[in-house]
């Protein structure tokens, strides 16, 4: 076996992502650490690494036990690849995700500046068990800012 493999050819290998693609993706968007550094695609692993892998809301964490480049089946993968997740990460996943819809009658077009107003006033009465950190990041990821002020063009991007 390798001593050292790239990251993304290893993220694919122990079935972290389904193609090399969405690995090298992950890699280039900051979604990937290496010991707690940014990872490029090219970044080589080795035994006793730990991996950081942000997929959705979610932070996976792995340590390296043997750097392979061919794609193991799922039974194998814990021979090159230790999943150390805390148990506060995997609780993300079963959290109740709560949606909200503003339904409007087809045919009567954008929102009027009064309505999209009374749209975030009732949005805003609502109250949402969110911890501050998750709020932020998820702000920070869609680009939306507690700053913006509205704009007089009507529209809806951040």
């Amino acid at each position: 076996m390798a001593e050292e493999t790239r990251i993304g050819k290893y993220l694919w290998a122990i079935r972290v992502f389904k193609t090399r693609s969405e690995a090298t993706d992950a890699c280039k968007g900051g979604k990937i650490k290496i010991n707690g550094a940014d990872a490029k695609p090219s970044k080589a692993v080795r035994p006793g690494d730990t991996i950081s892998a942000r997929k959705g809301a979610v932070t996976y964490t792995y340590k390296v036990i043997e750097a392979i480049e061919k794609r193991q089946g799922a039974k194998l993968v814990s021979q090159y690849a230790e999943n150390i997740t805390p148990q506060s990460e995997l609780d993300k996943l079963k959290s109740p995700v709560e949606t909200f819809f503003l339904k409007r009658d087809r045919g009567t077009g954008r929102p009027t500046k009064k309505e999209r107003r009374q749209m975030d006033s009732l949005w805003d009465s609502l109250s949402f068990d969110v911890p501050d950190d998750v709020a932020d990041r998820f702000a920070s990821e869609y680009g939306f800012d507690d700053n913006d002020e509205d704009d007089d063009d009507g529209s809806f991007l951040p």
